[in-house]
């Protein structure tokens, strides 16, 4: 949802890199197109003013001209100074010292509380805690049977004793679930309130009186993030007819410029706790002040994507490949394979790629990446026997048409992951020599190493390729580096001349001569991705 407010900042401060200081017409001149960068995302007027402000005074502070590149320490500033304006530190639950924890969910109708209560409930499961929704909104049509079908989409349970639409008591209803709570040992009880289409006196006696029934250990805000500068007025009404705890942002996956995000906190001085990032249950996620600023100004979120890794990769498995590589053991299709299904379980895989650091100019590539490639990815290798999964050296002609038809696609298309298979194991053999693989101890992600990437990208397919044609074509007669193959390759030749020419077994890339381990540069190749996808970018 910040992509703009992203871009906007980011071009900013390329105008202050490399400057060896920074005059005050060049800080104005920052000042005023962050300025416009947020009024633009439609952030609250004052929250720009006081944002801003802040800026300018340590701009132009000895924090900055005194530094030795004071561009980067503008940068570090406004990173600072964004923290702060999303809430500052993290916020997490506040849990009961006498079980269950009680949260309330409040807000306007359309927000997506009902929805959210299920994200919620998947999430703490996933904590460890044993989540019950209550079914307090019986105004709305249908809002109970909804609240059924996500409790059970989230694998929790509902407490819902009465039909809604229009009949039953809610207050009476939110006061009972705490003792069913008890009864049948549930720590945490998530309460969904009724909202309605704007702010009423009817909605918010009725959002009070069930605070004062259940006496909540947390009430959460839901808040569309798409409502821009509205989202201040409808939060400033509920804080003062409610009192709430905590914001909760859903639909931040939208187009919206991010104006709610970076008012809400700011305005009311309630931290916002979590974000509804995607349509499924896993899309849901702590908010981390510090992580969203940095994605803001494209510096990614690298710790995000390494704990969705650390939830969704088996460590069992992991620790296996791990000792296999460092035996000297090559990664095969097999490991592929376990790796694809952790990385099928983070999810998106373009939110995925979001995440890296600097990841704003391959905008284009990220919004053209086909989702389904993982599929077809996958498709291809289960199209393989266990042997050839195994020792895919055995990978001749015959088999690779077979390989295609089984999985739908084309020879070429199995011939170019083969070969970023090839190099991803070419990876792995010199991150083994090297004496580290990230992902797999050392703190990096697990089972990161050689993971799919994206063809277009630096150090991706299309640059591999270039460089391995540039490097055959200044060779005489397009011969190997490597002594032992350019004899191999003589004696093809004098084999080809007199008749004796047989079909080369596991012709494996194509005609593409990756050389030996030697040859292999990993500079060429980007940190944690190894470029398997055969329908990347170009």
């Amino acid at each position: 949802m910040f992509n703009t407010l992203s871009d906007r900042l980011t071009a900013t401060f390329k105008n202050l890199r490399g400057k060896g200081r920074l005059s005050e017409a060049d800080v104005d001149a920052t000042i005023r197109e962050i300025r416009r960068a947020l009024l633009d995302a439609d952030v609250a007027l004052p929250v720009v003013r006081a944002f801003t402000g802040r800026i300018r005074e340590r701009a132009l502070s000895e924090e900055v001209s005194g530094a030795l590149n004071p561009g980067q320490q503008v940068v570090k500033v406004v990173n600072d100074e964004l923290v702060g304006i999303l809430g500052g530190e993290t916020r997490r639950l506040s849990l009961a010292k006498r079980p269950p924890t009680v949260i309330m969910l409040a807000g306007l109708q359309g927000a997506g509380k009902t929805t959210l209560a299920g994200k919620l409930a998947y999430w703490l499961k996933s904590e460890g805690h044993r989540p019950m929704l209550v079914a307090a909104d019986l105004q709305r049509p249908n809002a109970v049977n909804q609240l059924q079908i996500v409790g059970e989409r989230a694998g929790a349970f509902v407490y819902a004793p009465e039909p809604g639409n229009g009949v039953g008591d809610p207050v009476q209803v939110a006061t009972d679930s705490i003792e069913v709570a008890k009864t049948k040992l549930h720590d945490i009880v998530i309460v969904d309130t009724a909202g309605r289409l704007g702010i009423d006196e009817e909605l918010m006696q009725q959002a009070a009186d069930i605070r004062t029934a259940v006496n909540p250990d947390e009430v959460l805000f839901v808040i569309d993030a798409m409502i821009g500068q509205d989202a201040v007025k409808t939060a400033e009404a509920f804080l003062e007819g409610v009192d709430f705890t905590g914001v909760v942002l859903s639909k931040l996956d939208g187009d919206s410029r991010g104006g709610a995000a970076l008012s809400v906190a700011e305005v009311t001085g309630k931290p916002i706790m979590f974000a509804s990032t995607g349509e499924s249950m896993k899309e849901f996620e702590q908010f981390h002040p510090d992580r969203m600023a940095d994605r803001i100004l494209d510096m990614g979120d690298i710790l995000t994507l390494i704990e969705q890794a650390e939830k969704n990769f088996d460590e069992k498995e992991t620790e296996k490949l791990k000792k296999k590589v460092e035996a000297g053991e090559d990664f095969d299709l097999n490991d592929f394979l376990t790796q694809m299904a952790g990385l099928k379980k983070m999810g998106s895989m373009k939110k995925m790629l979001g995440m890296m650091p600097g990841m704003s100019q391959y905008k284009d590539q990220l919004e053209n990446f086909d989702e389904r490639e993982v599929d077809r990815v996958e498709a291809i290798v289960r199209s393989m026997t266990p042997a050839e999964r195994t020792n895919p050296k055995i990978l001749n002609g015959s088999r690779r048409a077979r390989i295609a038809k089984g999985a739908g696609t084309t020879v070429t298309a199995v011939n170019q992951l083969m070969e970023r298979f090839t190099q991803a194991q070419k990876m792995m053999r010199g991150m083994t020599r090297g004496g580290g693989m990230p992902g797999m101890g050392g703190g990096g992600m697990p089972g990161m190493g050689g993971m799919p990437g994206m063809g277009g990208m630096p150090g991706g397919g299309a640059n591999r390729k270039k460089k391995a044609v540039s490097k055959k074509k200044g060779r005489k007669g397009g011969q190997s580096g490597n002594p032992a193959k350019r004899a191999q390759q003589a004696q093809a030749q004098a084999d080809k001349k007199s008749g004796k020419a047989q079909d080369p077994v596991g012709s494996a890339f194509g005609g593409v001569d990756l050389g030996n381990d030697e040859d292999f540069d990993l500079n060429n190749l980007p940190k944690g991705f190894g470029g398997m996808f055969p329908g990347g970018k170009k």
